[in-house]
C-alpha cells in the first residue's frame, strides 16, 4: 500500500522521488544489464499525456502482488474542494463529539464514560477532544452530539448513555455496505432566507454558490446571492424563472459541502428540475450547460402561465390513472410518479377542480399555474429544443446518473439538449428511478436541498421494494446554517456513510488529556 500511495502521488506531481537508503545497492542484481536503475535523484516525468508505474510487493508468506497505475486524466473539478481544507468544512463554533460501539450497550457505556471525562475538560478544549474522537475506529452502533456549549454537550452525552433522544443527538446503527445516493428535488423546497447562514460560515458552500452565481448572472442579469440575501434591487424569490435557478445554485452548493466532507456519491437522482443539479453534480453536464438548461427551461415556462395546474394525490400513479380514466382523458394526466402511495396529476384547472370533488381521494393543489410533464408542454418543445441545441454532455466523474425521465440509469451521452426538452414534457418517473438507484449496495439517500420534501417518498419506495436503506436531508426550513448541516452529516454518518470528520471539524490544538 505504501508503494501504491507513493507512486500515485508521484504521478500526480509528475516527478519520481529518489530511492532512499541506496548507498549500497544489493550485489545480487546485475545493474549493468537491462534498463532498470535505482534513482539517486528526483526525475521529472513527461509534461503531458498519461504516465504509468508498476508497483510490486513480495510477501514473506509467498503471496506476491503486482499493480500498474496510470496518471488520471485532467478533468474539471465537478464538486471542487479548492486546495487543502485546513479550517472546518462547516464552521459556526459547534462542539461535535462522535461515539460508536460494537453494540447498543457498548455505545451507551462509552457515552457514560465520556460524560464523566467531559466534566473535567476545560471549555477551550472541548472542540479538541471532539477532533480526537473523530479520528478513532468506527463501529456499527453510532451517535453524534452537536452542542453549542458544555451544558448541551453533557446533556446530549447523558441522553446517549441512557438510550434516550435529545435535540442535540443523532444516533442509530449503520446500513451494511452504505453507499450514498444524492437526491435533488424539483421546485418546492425553497424558502426566504434559505442557506444565508451557510453562506457566512461555510467557505466551500459560498465559493460554489458564487461560481453558480457568475454563470446565472451572465444569462439573467441578476444575482443568485442577491436573491438569497434579499439585496436591494434583486428579484424576489418567486416565479419559476427566479426560483429554479436559485434552487439549482443552492443544491449544487450543498452537494459541494457533502463532497468536501468526504461523502462521494455512487449515484444521483433528480426529480423534474432537480435533474439539472444532479447532472451537474455527476459531472455529465458542465456548470455552464446546466445553468443554461435551468435558466432557459424556467424562462420558457413564462409562456404557459395560467394555462393549467397541478395537484398531489395520496394514491399510486396507476390508481390515479384509473381515477382519471375516460372522464378526464385528454384533460388530466399523471405528471409525477412520486411513490407507491403518492403522485401528482396535471392538466386543465377546471378538470382539477372536478377531481377535487371526487369522494375518498385527498387532492392538494400545487402552487403553480401550468401543467408540467404533460402534453401542455409540447407547445414549448420546438423552441426549447432549438435553444438547448448546443448543450453537450461530457464524460462523468464515475457517478451514476439515474434518470427520472427514463426511470433508470442512463448513459451520459443521452443528456443532450433533446433530453432536457423531454425532462419538461414527459412524466417524472421518480419512483422508478429511486427503485433503480436502491440497487447500489446498501443505499443511503441524501436529499440535497434547502428543505427535505422527498425523504418520505424515498422511504416509502424503499420499504415497498423491500430494500434496507437510510434516508436523510441537508438543511430545513428555518434552519439554514452550520448546526443543521452538522446534524445532517451526523445522520448520514450514523447510517454508515463514511463522513471525513477530521475535514469537517478542521485542525486545532490537541487537548491536554485523552478521552477514554
Amino acid at each position: 500500500m505504501a508503494g501504491v500511495i507513493k507512486m500515485v502521488l508521484a504521478l500526480e506531481r509528475r516527478v519520481l522521488p529518489p530511492t532512499l537508503h541506496v548507498s549500497e545497492p544489493t550485489p545480487h542484481v546485475d545493474w549493468s544489464a537491462g534498463g532498470v536503475r535505482l534513482l539517486t535523484g528526483a526525475v521529472e516525468l513527461p509534461g503531458s499525456g498519461p504516465v504509468r508505474a508498476g508497483v510490486s510487493s513480495f510477501g514473506v508468506s509467498g503471496t506476491n502482488a503486482h499493480v500498474i497505475v496510470e496518471s488520471a486524466p485532467e478533468v474539471e473539478d465537478v464538486l471542487p474542494v479548492r486546495g487543502p481544507v485546513r479550517g472546518p468544512v462547516v464552521g459556526g463554533g459547534a462542539v461535535v463529539w462522535v461515539v460508536s460501539g460494537r453494540s447498543a450497550a457498548a455505545l451507551r457505556g462509552q457515552a457514560a464514560r465520556l460524560v464523566e471525562f467531559a466534566a473535567g475538560v476545560p471549555d477551550g478544549e472541548l472542540a479538541g477532544v471532539g477532533r480526537v474522537l473523530a479520528g478513532r475506529s468506527v463501529f456499527g452502533y453510532r451517535a453524534v452530539v452537536v452542542a453549542s456549549d458544555r451544558a448541551e454537550l453533557l446533556a446530549g452525552l447523558a441522553a446517549v448513555a441512557a438510550g434516550e433522544s435529545h435535540a442535540a443527538v443523532v444516533s442509530g446503527s449503520a446500513v451494511a455496505d452504505a453507499q450514498p445516493v444524492l437526491v435533488f428535488p424539483g421546485q418546492g423546497s425553497q424558502w426566504a432566507g434559505m442557506a444565508v447562514e451557510l453562506l457566512e460560515c461555510c467557505e466551500v458552500f459560498r465559493a460554489e454558490v458564487e461560481r453558480c452565481d457568475r454563470v446565472v448572472r451572465s444569462l439573467t442579469g441578476w444575482s443568485v446571492v442577491g436573491v438569497l440575501r434579499g439585496a436591494a434591487g434583486a428579484p424576489g424569490l418567486e416565479g419559476s424563472p427566479v426560483v429554479q435557478p436559485v434552487l439549482w445554485a443552492v443544491m449544487v452548493g450543498l452537494a459541494a459541502v457533502w463532497r468536501a466532507a468526504g461523502v462521494a456519491p455512487r449515484a444521483v437522482v433528480g426529480q423534474s428540475q432537480g435533474e439539472m443539479a444532479a447532472a451537474c453534480v455527476a459531472g455529465v453536464l458542465s456548470l455552464e450547460d446546466a445553468a443554461r438548461v435551468v435558466v432557459l427551461r424556467s424562462r420558457a415556462l413564462e409562456k404557459v402561465l395560467g394555462t393549467g395546474g397541478m395537484a398531489a394525490l395520496d394514491v399510486s400513479a396507476s390508481r390515479a390513472g384509473e381515477l382519471i380514466g375516460s372522464r378526464w382523458a385528454g384533460r388530466l394526466w399523471v405528471a409525477v410518479h412520486s411513490g407507491p402511495a403518492s403522485c401528482v396529476v396535471a392538466g386543465e384547472v377546471a378538470a382539477l377542480e372536478e377531481l377535487e370533488q371526487l369522494p375518498g381521494v385527498r387532492v392538494r393543489r400545487v402552487a403553480v399555474d401550468y401543467a408540467s410533464h404533460t402534453p401542455h408542454m409540447d407547445r414549448l418543445a420546438e423552441e426549447l429544443g432549438v435553444a438547448l441545441a448546443g448543450v453537450r454532455p461530457v464524460d462523468g466523474a464515475g457517478v451514476g446518473f439515474c434518470s427520472s425521465v427514463e426511470g433508470g440509469f442512463l448513459d451520459a451521452a443521452r443528456l443532450s439538449g433533446r433530453y432536457w426538452v423531454e425532462n419538461l414534457c414527459r412524466p417524472v418517473l421518480f419512483e422508478e428511478s429511486v427503485r433503480a438507484a436502491a440497487g447500489v449496495g446498501g443505499p443511503v439517500f441524501v436529499e440535497v436541498s434547502p428543505h427535505p420534501v422527498l425523504v418520505g417518498d424515498v422511504e416509502d419506495i424503499c420499504r415497498a421494494a423491500g430494500v434496507e436503506a437510510g434516508v436523510c436531508g441537508s438543511l430545513r426550513r428555518g434552519e439554514g446554517g452550520s448546526r443543521r448541516m452538522l446534524l445532517s452529516l451526523a445522520q448520514a454518518w450514523v447510517l454508515g456513510v463514511p463522513v471525513a470528520w477530521p475535514l469537517v471539524l478542521g485542525e486545532g490544538p490537541a487537548p491536554s488529556g485523552q478521552p477514554p
